[in-house]
């Protein structure tokens, strides 16, 4: 990735009661200039290994500036063995991209780690007429990209229950979520059932797999952290089910689901109006939580059990009913179109 055809175009950091700042991957300024010098003293004694094993340990935002430094350090962050080389050492925290209702081919992604957003412009956006429709019947494809063929190894009625499309796959295992038709009480509006791709699951047997939600949810967000599963649920009022009154997190323990998080209630406030559906998605150990209303972002480190906000991201809301999505993804230079 040449630093002349960055996919990046501005950066933005915004602490409290500070102006906007845009920044680019290519300027520099006076203090790095000034770290830059002292380093380029150092450079001259190490070996081009060496160098390139203590620049692919950066963030990549901080690789992009490194490639400014000179031209030796931009052969090699250009390079494809330093490429090979940051594909083989500790992943980086998830980033998140947000992006708005809107025909502007643009979006912001979050870098958790220096705490700043950076303005991406894309090659265009492209508007579906695809449409998930909701339905009793489950059908499961499989792709084989060996033979480019797709095969149905499942199709199965769910009798008071209907499919959506929240799925993730975790460990060799398909995980979806249902939600019923008006059987059952309150507690049980959603479920998860699950689908063996190594075994393949025969016909007949995937509600067996059941497992009912952990108390009445408003929506459910599944994502897989590490192999384990994970669920971040809006949580419903008890005469109200349909009302979110907070947002919690759970892990699935075998069959049973164990509460690890619950959003406290000045961050879930924090909000300001949060609608009962909202967007969330993770992994690693960082899950990002976003109401589908307003450009906030809510972090929830899992080892550390510390939940935090993003710093303020640069979009503007136009209007009232303009909506904000956004999914996470793990930054890779090695990775490129």
């Amino acid at each position: 990735m040449a630093a002349e055809t960055s996919w990046v175009n501005h950066c933005f950091d915004n602490s409290a009661n500070e102006t906007v700042e845009y920044e680019s991957f290519s300027e520099i300024n006076d203090e790095t200039e000034k770290e830059a010098a002292a380093a380029v003293s150092l450079d001259l004694i190490l070996p081009d290994d060496l160098l390139e094993r203590i620049l692919a340990y950066l963030p990549i935002a901080s690789i992009f500036r490194a490639g400014c430094v000179c031209r030796r350090w931009h052969e090699i962050v250009t390079s494809e063995r330093f490429l090979w080389n940051t594909s083989h050492v500790a992943s980086q925290k998830p980033w998140y991209f947000m992006f708005t209702s809107s025909d502007e081919p643009v979006g912001y992604a979050y870098d958790p780690i220096l705490r700043k957003w950076y303005g991406i412009d894309l090659p265009c956006i492209q508007t579906s007429n695809w449409f998930i429709a909701s339905s009793l019947d489950l059908s499961i494809h499989v792709y084989d990209s060996e033979a480019m063929t797709w095969a149905t190894t499942l199709t199965e009625i769910l009798t008071g229950w209907r499919a959506g499309d929240e799925s993730v796959i975790c460990d060799g295992v398909l995980y979806f979520l249902i939600y019923s038709t008006g059987g059952g009480g309150p507690d049980n509006r959603h479920g998860l059932i699950m689908y063996n791709l190594r075994s393949r699951s025969p016909h007949g047997l995937l509600m067996r797999s059941f497992i009912p939600a952990p108390c009445s949810l408003t929506c459910g967000r599944l994502m897989n952290l590490k192999e384990k599963l994970i669920m971040v649920g809006g949580i419903g009022k008890q005469d109200r089910p349909d009302i979110i009154k907070g947002i919690g997190i759970w892990l699935l323990n075998g069959r049973e689901w164990q509460e690890i998080a619950r959003m406290p209630h000045k961050f879930f406030q924090g909000f300001g109006e949060f609608d009962d559906v909202f967007a969330s998605s993770g992994t690693d150990d960082l899950i990002y939580i976003q109401s589908y209303g307003a450009p906030t972002l809510l972090i929830f480190d899992v080892n550390q059990k510390q939940w935090k906000w993003s710093q303020k991201c640069p979009v503007t809301k136009r209007f009232p009913l303009q909506l904000f999505t956004g999914f996470c993804f793990e930054p890779r230079l090695e990775v490129g179109p």
